[in-house]
Parts: structure tokens; sequence; C-alpha cells
């Protein structure tokens, strides 16, 4: 509640972002070890990521489907380098109704295996493709250790899967959906992004190419907030994904497949939060405007609630609410949902009554920067104004946070000073091995190669060896 007292983020970033999420109400520690419950507020803000991407991804010609929760192993152990990556992380089932099970099933952690199934049974001609395939639901990765909504057992997410008829096609398909993301982070969530491919190392495992959106959070470590993978033909191959092509010749599909999780309720929260709470992006915000009623008496609520009432209906197309609480002081209420992250906060008192006004107070900017007296007049078109304002800024200031973190670097040295508190952005080989020793020396990962790269020439930040790409590296959650 809003008088537990958060830790500051410049204390302990940590327990700041765990407490908020706790405080805020969204949401709880489940009784199963890594797993959560998201409660009402963080699923509305959940549901409104979901209807923001689900728009682009109905947009692109994608539609929804749904397949099992459990997957037969020995789905997942025909493509050899896909189960290698994700046997440590899988709960197996081996006893079902009381009786040993034949196969064991495997609790999805992610479905292109039984989808490439599937697709091997409806793809039979060229006429049948592309297929287009989103499904919105849960996975399980027996993850060791967690936070919550960044690393859980148990996550939503949606994953799309689509075939191809040629490997352009699927190549185009798998960057046309990493630009979605960039679009919905940047244009929703006023989180920036960094859209690029990961190095080998870091790819999906079973892709021929992945890429990813990477977000600098508030402590500026790296967060990938949504991947894309070009499967190639591997899953194909597999499951034996073919189809007669113009010359009535048999072929493999090409395939892909791309997510965005629950994860990125935490990328909004560390880009955008503060030491009083969330901080929500309109857009994306369960309530973007909160009226908070203020009278002393029952002579001062008679005059103030009808005017309450009469705006209620006025912004009626805003996510609006009207705390009538009256258990509590209208400084509490201030506190609990500045706390809540609400972007925009509408005062009304018997004095504004009497002049025909109300106090506006932003979120993102506390005191009285923030804060304004406006005419009740033309109400809706100042708060609109004003939300748009909010999203712009909070994009802006994110922009500005990840720009001032962000340096090129000259020598190793310099570049183990900066990713000890920012991102590098440094030539680097190519070499896995280079990758791996700053890594272990470090504690930096290669976030992505960008893809608007400009070409050059350089040398590895590591062995100085020649070099032709330049990578962010950074300490990442």
């Amino acid at each position: 509640m809003a008088s537990e007292k958060i830790t500051l983020r410049s204390e302990n970033f940590s327990d700041w972002y765990n407490q908020v999420v706790i405080a805020a109400e969204l949401a709880d520690y489940a009784p199963v070890r890594g797993c959560m419950v998201v409660r009402p507020y963080g699923w509305a803000l959940w549901e409104n990521i979901q209807a923001a991407l689900d728009q682009r991804f109905k947009a692109t010609g994608h539609v929804n489907a749904a397949f099992p929760l459990f997957i037969p192993m020995s789905f997942l152990e025909k493509e050899k380098e896909h189960i290698e990556g994700f046997s440590p992380e899988l709960a197996v089932v081996t006893i079902g109704g009381g009786q040993v099970l034949e196969e064991p099933w495997v609790v999805r952690p992610t479905s292109e295996t039984i989808i490439g199934f599937m697709y091997a049974k409806w793809i039979k001609s060229y006429r049948d493709l592309p297929v287009l395939i989103n499904q919105w639901g849960n996975v399980v990765r027996w993850e060791m250790r967690t936070k919550l909504f960044l690393r859980t057992l148990e996550f939503y997410w949606q994953e799309g899967h689509t075939a191809h008829a040629t490997k352009e096609e699927a190549q185009e398909e798998t960057l046309r959906m990493l630009d979605v993301y960039a679009d919905f982070s940047i244009n929703e969530a006023a989180v920036p992004v960094i859209p690029g491919r990961k190095t080998e190392s870091e790819k999906f495992s079973g892709a021929v190419d992945s890429y990813s959106i990477e977000a600098m959070m508030g402590d500026t470590r790296a967060l990938q907030a949504g991947t894309s993978h070009f499967l190639g033909q591997n899953f194909a191959k597999a499951f034996d994904i073919q189809y007669l092509d113009h010359h009535n010749q048999l072929q493999h599909v090409w395939t892909t497949s791309w997510g965005l999780s629950t994860r990125f309720i935490g990328a909004i929260i560390m880009t955008h939060g503060d030491d009083q709470g969330l901080i929500l992006p309109p857009k994306v915000a369960p309530i973007q405007v909160v009226i908070i009623p203020i009278y002393r008496n029952d002579d001062e609520a008679s005059r103030v609630l009808p005017v309450v009432k009469r705006i209620q209906t006025e912004l009626g197309n805003f996510r609006l609410k009207v705390d009538n609480r009256e258990e509590v002081t209208p400084g509490f209420k201030f506190n609990d949902w500045e706390l809540k992250g609400v972007p925009l906060r509408i005062e009304i008192g018997p004095k504004d009554v009497s002049k025909g006004t109300v106090a506006l107070a932003r979120r993102d900017k506390p005191g009285k920067d923030g804060r304004s007296f406006v005419p009740q007049e033309n109400l809706n078109l100042q708060v609109s104004e004003l939300l748009t304002s909010i999203q712009s800024d909070l994009y802006d200031n994110a922009v500005s946070f990840r720009a001032n973190n962000t340096h090129e670097s000259e020598s190793y040295a310099e570049f183990k000073d900066i990713v000890t508190h920012g991102w590098a952005y440094t030539w680097w080989c190519g070499n896995s091995d280079c990758e791996q020793k700053i890594k272990e020396e470090t504690r930096a990962t290669a976030r992505c190669i960008p893809l608007d790269e400009r070409d050059g020439m350089g040398r590895c930040i590591y062995c100085g060896e020649p070099a032709t790409e330049k990578v962010y590296f950074a300490r990442a959650y």
C-alpha cells in the first residue's frame, strides 16, 4: 500500500523493483516456487499490451489459434539443437491419472515442435502457404533464479509461428515481426529499443538467425524485450513439412517464430519508474486518469460530487477511475495512485467548484512542475493533450538516458569500465572465444548487432584482430 516505504532506486534497484511490483498490486508470489500470480491491475496492463500487439499482428495478416500445453518428449528430440538448448529448463510429466505414461510429456517451453507436427498435416501445396499463426498462452521453463515478470517458471506470452514457400519470404517475415515489436515498444510503451541480430552463441536453439529488440533499464542493464527467429528449414526437415510447388515438386517449407512475453511489463516498470513507484505510459496504462474528490463535510460533498460526476461523464472516452474512498485521506490517495503510476490525476475540491477549475497533476513530473489549474471547460481536450505530452516525454527521457549511458570504447580497459555502469558499443571480430572471455571477465554479454549498423572496419575490442561488426555489450537481466 501507499503507506509502505519503497526503497530508493539509487540505493538498491533490485529491491525497489520487487517492492514496487508487490506494492502497486501488479503481481504476487505464488505458493509454487518461481511462479507468480498476476493481479488484476497487472493483468489489465498485460491486456492492453496484448490488444496493441494483436491489432498489429492481424494488420499484417496473422490469425490466432491455440495448441496443446503438453508436448510428447519425442517431438523435442527430433530437432537436436532445440532439445539441447532447452533440456535444462524442461518440466516433464511422467504420471497421468495414476498411471506411468508410455512416453513422457513436456510442459511446453515453446511450441515450435508441436506446431511443426500440425503444419506437416495441414500443408500440402503451395496454395496452402504462407501459414501465419499466432497463439496467446503460457509456457514453463525451469528457471533456477527467478524474478517477478522478468524470469519466472511459468509466464504468459504470444508466440507466432509461420511457414513460407521461400527462404526470402521467411526472412522478410522475421524482420517484419521484429519491426512490429519495435513499433509497439516505441509508440505504445514509450520504451526505446535497438533492433538487431543476435550473435551465434546468443541465438535461439534451433534457429538459423535470431533477432531481438534490446532496451536499457533504469539501472543501465539491458533487457531482451522481444525476439524474432528465422528457423530456415531446420524444423521443416525435422517434422517433414513439405509442399508441392508450382512445378509439382516436393519442397520443404521455411519457417519463423517470434515472441514477446509478460517480461515486457518489467521493461515498462524499470524504464519509467521512479522513487514513488510506477510511471505508466498513457497508451498502455490500465487507468489513464484518476479523479480525486476533496471535501470535509456533507455540505462540501454536495457541491463537489455532482461536478465530479459530470466530469467523469465528459471524460468517458478515457480509461478513468473516481477514487471515492472515504476511509482514507486525499493525501493517501495521491500517494497510492502515484505508486500505481496513473499518468494523470484530477483533483476537485470546493474552491475548484467555485472557480470552475480543476487541478491537474502529471505523474511523470512530481511536485509543482507537473501541477496546473485549468478551466473545467474543454477539459476533454486538455486531458488528451496532456496524455499525449506525457507519452512523448516519457519516450524522450528514456532515449536521453540511453544516450547518456552508451559509449564507444577505444581500449579493453575502457570497455570494462563502461559496462560496469552502461552499454558499450564496440568492434568485435566475430570469434565466440572473444565473446565468452568478455562475458567471463566483465559479466557483459553481446546484446545485438544493430540492423542499422554502417559498413566499416575496426579492431576487436578484446583480441585486436580486424573486425567488421560493431556490437552492443551490456550486463543484462
